[in-house]
């Protein structure tokens, strides 16, 4: 079996039979990561001691006729921004560094290993999940497997990129404005921001803790709905975790998608874009016969109020260190949280007014459509270190711009997943699949059926590394 290739369903299900065992995988996975991760750098720990260990544990329950778990023996890694124990956790930042090492792991990964998933490490992310590049001056920028000269995306590129390089078929990563769904358009992965609250944030860093999300990257619609069944469930370790029973989306990935609803974000989300990300969405709706529009109202304000949002809870969050220790910050990072820390208090008490009228003129949308497509991000993969770019003739800054069409959903916590459009001789790109709150299954349904039909992919990307 090609592991570095395979998804983790079909990982697990050769574990489980007794084709490959579960330690192989994981020496496989731990050597793919030596030989080109030094290239990438999208690990900041590997864990292969505890890792091998676990993996011997997974081979012992199967050979005494127990069952290991859906995920048996599949590699995994998360942002470092997620408790691993016996792991400092970093969250991308200098400072973190020197905190102790963490007595339990998150609540997401502990539910992973109890499903029978190995861990092999923690991923980089840009500093406190501020930033959509992982351009990170502690630990340095992760490449982009398509063009080792290009970003992941951020905040979590290390988990885009591991996937999309073959490293691990699985990753965690956050989602505050655009975290997951950025990195993986650009990656040319999927990657699903459930519904705010949906999943348990327990463990894990925050950066804005209003808007922050946990999510997984994959390589197959059928490993999202596989990881966040798993992951479903009421936590009390983080209130913010919703007490809604779980719904299980994997058993409906085949369903018909003829009674879904779908229609084309216009307006904003057709604005200040490449051709090339607006075609790629139309790309989608020419497959699945979509050629209704709907607006989603004021979305550029809403994008407005969440820069004021997450610049006044993150800086609020960091406010000591920021005066003790400014010098330790990337100066990015620095600045923003220095500038949302300045941010009167009216003004972040007018953005959550607004932010409540328009969570109710979105609902109102969605009375009449079930599922809305929008692109993911307005360009490809940006440089390394490129500071400007050129869309509709005016030169506008980078890395703000890169979430241009995903901070108006994280606004008010819509489940979004953005699928993954591969183009011949060309860096991928990623269509946004949006839905009411809890509405997961059918944008999982509506991707499972795009995924059937070649229209979207997940391939390992191998030739940018050899």
């Amino acid at each position: 079996m090609n592991f570095d290739s395979a998804d983790a369903i079909t990982i697990a299900a050769a574990v489980r039979e007794g084709k490959v065992s579960a330690v192989e995988v994981t020496k496989a996975a731990l050597a793919q990561i030596a030989a080109r991760d030094n290239q990438l750098n999208c690990f900041t720990a590997v864990t292969a001691e505890t890792a091998l260990t676990d993996a011997a544990r997974i081979d012992r329950e199967i050979a005494q006729g127990n069952h290991p778990g859906t995920l048996a023996g599949v590699p995994f890694a998360v942002k470092n921004l997620f408790d691993i124990t016996g792991l400092t956790t970093l969250a991308g930042s200098k400072i973190n560094a020197e905190n102790p090492v963490a007595s339990q792991d998150a609540t997401a990964v502990a539910k992973l290993k109890q499903a029978g998933a190995v861990l092999v490490g923690a991923l980089n992310m840009d500093e406190y999940a501020y930033g959509f590049v992982t351009e990170n001056s502690h630990y340095g920028a992760t490449h982009n497997p398509h063009d080792l000269q290009r970003v992941a995306g951020g905040s979590s590129g290390g988990s885009a990129a591991a996937v999309a390089a073959g490293l691990v078929p699985l990753t965690l990563g956050s989602d505050t404005n655009g975290s997951i769904r950025v990195p993986a358009a650009l990656c040319g992965v999927f990657g699903l921001k459930p519904t705010y609250g949906r999943l348990s944030r327990a463990g894990v860093a925050l950066f804005s803790s209003s808007f922050d999300h946990i999510g997984p990257f994959a390589r197959s619609v059928q490993d999202i709905a596989t990881v966040f069944d798993l992951l479903q469930g009421e936590d009390d370790r983080d209130p913010i975790c919703t007490k809604r029973p779980p719904e299980l989306v994997l058993s409906q990935l085949k369903q018909d998608i003829s009674n879904i609803r779908i229609a084309i974000a216009a307006d904003y989300f057709t604005k200040g874009a490449e051709p090339e990300a607006l075609a790629a969405v139309q790309k989608v709706a020419d497959a699945i016969e979509v050629t209704e529009y709907v607006t989603i109202p004021e979305a550029h304000r809403a994008r407005a109020a969440a820069f004021v949002i997450t610049a006044s809870e993150g800086a609020n969050l960091h406010l000591e260190k920021l005066q003790s220790r400014p010098q330790d910050f990337d100066s990015a990072t620095r600045d923003r949280f220095l500038a949302g820390a300045l941010i009167p208090n009216s003004w972040y008490l007018q953005a959550q007014r607004f932010r409540k009228w328009y969570r109710d003129r979105v609902r109102e949308v969605f009375q009449n459509v079930d599922v809305i497509l929008a692109p993911t991000t307005p360009i490809s993969a940006p440089l390394i270190g490129q500071q400007t770019m050129i869309l509709d003739g005016e030169e506008i800054l980078v890395r703000p711009h890169l979430g241009l069409f995903t901070q108006p959903l994280s606004f008010i916590g819509l489940p979004v997943l953005s699928v993954p459009i591969q183009r011949q001789n060309a860096l991928p790109l990623g269509v946004q699949l949006i839905a009411a709150p809890y509405n997961e299954a059918l944008i999982l349904r509506v991707a499972a059926m795009l995924e059937s039909r070649g229209i979207v992919s997940a391939p390992v990307i191998f030739n940018a590394l050899n």
